[in-house]
């Protein structure tokens, strides 16, 4: 199996090393005024995490071809952002 750097496989590695930062300095790195949920926003990031490597692999299986895989992780990290930003 050959190894292909994809959008989602940057976003899985963001999303692992902010669980490990707010598990090592807590919550109030985040802005959050409550110090005790550290763990708890750190066990999200890490459920993120998992999910966004799990679609990266999942759209590995629909699309074989890297240029194909970026520009599908690509539309979906926008229109995720973009949705983010309306419900916000």
């Amino acid at each position: 199996m050959k190894f292909r750097l994809t959008p989602l496989n940057f976003f899985s590695a963001f999303f692992l090393l902010a669980a490990v930062y707010v598990w090592i300095y807590g919550a109030s790195v985040v802005g959050m005024q409550v110090q005790h949920l550290g763990g708890t926003i750190g066990w999200i990031f890490l459920l993120f995490a998992f999910v966004v490597s799990f679609l990266d692999i999942m759209l590995r299986n629909f699309f074989p071809e890297t240029r194909k895989i970026w520009i599908v992780e690509l539309s979906f990290i926008t229109l995720t952002i973009i949705i983010f930003l309306l419900v916000r």
